[in-house]
């Protein structure tokens, strides 16, 4: 059971990569598609918002392969990269608050099952 919770949790890092890389796109090319729906304490231009992304989902996916060959470096950046992911959209939450919201449980999970069940994916 250990085993496929770290599997489900380098399956969720890897999407959650490819569909930051794709965010990230959207907001360097299609800068008016992102439109504030509150004001909120801090403002993001979605163009360096789209860079930021595009560089944590590429870490995020490299990790994520990583997890899957039991790679002992991949559990620690998988860590951080998820740590940085809740960050990122927690910046982003005025503008896409319910995807956020889910994006930041999805990197909870990915961070609980690498600390707590990275070693058995490891052991096998």
């Amino acid at each position: 059971m250990a085993l496929g919770i770290t599997v489900a949790a380098a399956i969720i890092l890897m999407i959650a990569g490819v569909f930051g890389m794709i965010q990230g796109l959207v907001g360097i090319f299609a800068n008016d598609f992102y439109v504030v729906s509150q004001k909120w304490l801090f403002e993001l231009d979605p163009t360096v918002w789209g860079w930021g992304q595009i560089v944590i989902g590429v870490i995020a996916f490299g990790a994520g392969l990583g997890l899957f060959f039991g790679k002992v470096w991949a559990q620690a950046v998988a860590i951080i990269v998820a740590a940085f992911n809740i960050l990122a959209n927690f910046t982003w939450l005025p503008y896409y608050p319910i995807w956020a919201l889910l994006v930041i449980a999805f990197d909870v999970f990915v961070i609980w099952a690498i600390s707590a069940h990275g070693s058995d994916f490891r052991a096998r």
